[in-house]
């Protein structure tokens, strides 16, 4: 029976081999066929992290526990603050709408200038009206230097909870209520460095086009606006059909100024139509089905912000940090000197339970955690709330009518094609249409390599994809000069 005991004052086995099954049930559902075919058990079944940590604690003891505390505090405080962050309902502004064959949607939100974030970026997003509890990591194909005032995401229809999405955004009904989005993110990597090459070639198979977008709007930033030296662009990208040459649309933001700033940018494409013979009979990128929707959201609707402002967030998290560890330490002090102790004292050898001092002392990390990140939040809320509401009326203002209809008159009308056609030319002019082929990776690369300097290579798509290409980079064909950038893509 010792499988079954629970200990006062020594190691709890129940709650080990409670610990060790939600462990398991985490690691199950790890595999990349399960995370991609079913994100939604995926998703929820990691909450078992809660039970595997709080569990551990009672197995162990709060003393042989705090090995891990270091990690495992930095976590709740950041995991907090995505919380906090997530209880806001952000500002859609507009969505680009692909044709209905390949389901896909640019969604564009509101932010503050002071939100940075890097290329290849991901933000959760979450949608009341389609679930409340589920949240999904999309690509953030916008740049934050390009674009000051709006955050964009991609969203392909392959699953039941992103083809809702797309019938509700392109639906006609959506003029009659508003759409309630909340956000956690954007979560990037710290730096990208691709000024360091002469060449960058970017492979991907259909929406794993997406991570690119954001490259190249900042290799637009950089040439246009800092004026350095951007890398030659080789995009070589799989789409089925024509129509999903409609994702090339998105590579550039809607503005006549993106298509000045293109200027400088050396961009070429390679578009392969895997399952179609022959061009038709007039270019695919004349038959422009892409439909433009902009927003009236609800008046409480905030842009995305920074969660701790967006000067000094750093020295902010050191102080929820440090404050709320600090609190906790004194507490703890207070609580073991005053109630634990003498407590355990009364019970002579069986000792103050060892469950009960971890419960406790588990209780008082959160509540210290979420009195500085609560207080530090609310602070920031209430020194950017002034800047904010002048953005959302700045942003109102420049909003676009259709037919002559008031800015204010409705809560989403359509766009002409005129903004969209300009970057359109852009992309015809740069792109090279190949049918019923695939690409031969192995002959792009050695010959781009060729062309003298570093090359990088990146690559966004299956894992199949992702090898064959770090097998040509390694092979030494190219004498070395082929860089493989290993940059995960997928989820």
């Amino acid at each position: 029976m010792q499988t079954l005991k629970w200990s006062r004052s020594e190691i709890s086995n129940v709650a080990g081999e409670i610990s060790l099954l939600a462990g398991l049930g985490l690691w199950a559902t790890t595999f990349p066929r399960i995370r991609r075919k079913m994100f939604e058990l995926f998703f929820y079944t990691h909450y078992l992290y809660i039970v595997f940590v709080v569990f551990f604690v009672f197995h162990v003891g709060f003393t042989y526990a705090c090995y891990m505390l270091p990690g495992f505090y930095l976590f709740l405080v950041d995991r907090y603050l995505r919380f906090l962050q997530s209880r806001r309902h952000v500002r859609l502004l507009s969505a680009r709408i692909l044709p209905a064959a390949g389901q896909t949607l640019e969604l564009s939100f509101s932010k503050s200038p002071g939100l940075k974030y890097s290329p290849t970026s991901v933000l959760f997003l979450n949608v009341p009206g389609i679930s409340k509890l589920q949240w999904h990591p999309f690509t953030v194909t916008s740049n934050s230097s390009l674009e000051t005032d709006e955050l964009s995401v991609v969203i392909k229809g392959e699953g039941k909870w992103t083809k809702k999405l797309y019938e509700m955004v392109s639906s006609s009904a959506a003029a009659d209520h508003h759409f309630d989005v909340s956000v956690e993110g954007p979560y990037g990597p710290a730096s990208t460095d691709f000024l360091r090459h002469e060449t960058l070639v970017m492979i991907s198979g259909g929406s794993g086009i997406a991570p690119f977008i954001s490259i190249i709007r900042d290799l637009i930033f950089t040439s246009s606006h800092l004026q350095l030296k951007t890398p030659r662009l080789i995009l070589i990208s799989s789409f089925k059909t024509t129509a999903d040459l409609a994702m090339l649309h998105l590579l550039l933001p809607i503005t006549a100024a993106s298509s000045a700033a293109t200027a400088n940018l050396r961009l070429t494409i390679e578009a392969y139509i895997t399952r179609e013979k022959q061009a038709a009979a007039t270019s695919p990128f004349h038959n422009n089905n892409v439909r433009t929707k902009w927003f009236k959201p609800s008046p409480t609707h905030a842009p995305i912000s920074p969660i701790l402002g967006p000067t000094a967030s750093w020295l902010w998290l050191a102080a929820v940090v440090s404050s709320s560890f600090l609190a906790f330490l004194v507490i703890i002090g207070i609580l073991t000197g005053y109630y634990i102790y003498p407590e355990g004292k009364k019970h002579g050898e069986a000792g103050f339970p060892m469950a009960l001092t971890a419960f406790l002392y588990m209780l008082v990390l959160c509540a210290c955690v979420a009195a500085a990140s609560s207080g530090a939040f609310l602070w920031n809320k209430r020194k950017s709330g002034r800047d904010q509401t002048i953005q959302i009326r700045n942003v109102e203002g420049a909003t676009p009518t259709a037919g002559g209809s008031p800015a204010g008159g409705g809560a989403v009308y359509e766009m002409t094609e005129e903004l969209e056609s300009l970057p359109l030319r852009t992309i015809e002019e740069a792109t090279n249409l190949h049918y019923g082929v695939r690409p031969n990776l192995r002959k792009l690369l050695v010959e781009y390599c060729t062309e003298g300097g570093s090359t990088g290579v990146m690559v966004s798509g299956p894992a199949g994809l992702r090898h064959e290409a770090a097998a040509i980079c390694s092979s030494g064909l190219a004498d070395d000069s082929l860089q493989f950038e290993s940059i995960s893509f997928s989820w």
